[in-house]
């Protein structure tokens, strides 16, 4: 019984290479890659273990599985490419699954982290994502945004932190707020959701609120400020987005 690492990549030369570091306790790396113009492909085929494939975007959930479908073990830990196992994460997850075990998958804890600021607040913590299971037991939903894994069996929680290093700086939530919110918008339109400039004013205020009062992400300093603000401007658009869609013919 081994391990497969499996990544999705595009233009993540910033980023691949630490996330490569981390899993040098997995059997092979598997990288799909839908079509990086920097040095990602170049930093990927440098590591032995790494079997790199391009393969055009599919979506989340589509390009993820096929990922998993080219893995050669029986487990699969699925991480992006700006993200990192720590250490005391990969022990865990080598003492957790093991032959015999009766497991399909493994919730992870991710530390979501704005420069080298572990953000404690605002709904960014605690962050349970499932990332490790059986490949024959899980797959990945065709969700435009925030996809899954759906799992068939009995799963644990570990404790050991997943790091989640996605923002940089106020300019990674501008692209990624673009980016979300239009996928948003069409997943809403396919669930048949309303739109409308009043509920977009009215979500966008709940969605600060929420963040930054209730859930205290003002206790994060000035990365509360910001992450709240963007998470509200993202709201906003992305309603107003479903507006313009659900009135085209």
């Amino acid at each position: 019984m081994g391990i497969t690492a499996t990544i999705i990549t595009l233009n993540e030369e910033k980023n691949i290479g630490a996330c490569l570091a981390s899993l040098n306790f997995v059997d092979e790396i598997i990288v799909v890659d839908s079509g990086s113009t920097d040095r990602t492909e170049e930093i990927c085929r440098s590591n032995p273990r790494v079997k790199f494939f391009n393969q055009p975007w599919l979506g989340f959930g589509p390009q993820k599985n096929y990922a998993v479908s080219l893995a050669s073990h029986t487990w699969i830990i699925s991480v992006d490419a700006d993200e990192v196992v720590t250490p005391e994460l990969a022990a865990e997850i080598q003492a957790t699954i093991h032959d015999g075990c009766d497991l399909a998958g493994c919730w992870v804890q991710r530390k979501n982290m704005y420069k080298k600021q572990w953000i404690k607040h605002g709904g960014w913590w605690p962050d349970e994502v499932l990332r490790v299971f059986r490949k024959d037991k899980g797959r990945f939903n065709d969700r435009r945004v925030h996809e899954s894994v759906e799992i068939d069996g009995t799963t644990a929680r570990l404790q050991a932190a997943l790091e989640h290093y996605s923002y940089s700086g106020p300019e990674d939530f501008i692209l990624k707020m673009h980016s979300y919110a239009m996928a948003g918008a069409y997943q809403m339109q396919e669930d048949g959701r309303a739109g409308g400039a009043v509920r977009a004013v009215i979500r966008a205020i709940a969605a600060f609120v929420k963040g930054y009062i209730l859930k205290q992400g003002f206790l994060d300093g000035r990365a509360g400020l910001l992450i709240a603000t963007s998470g509200a401007i993202g709201v906003f658009y992305k309603i107003i987005k479903l507006s313009e869609l659900n009135e085209r013919p």
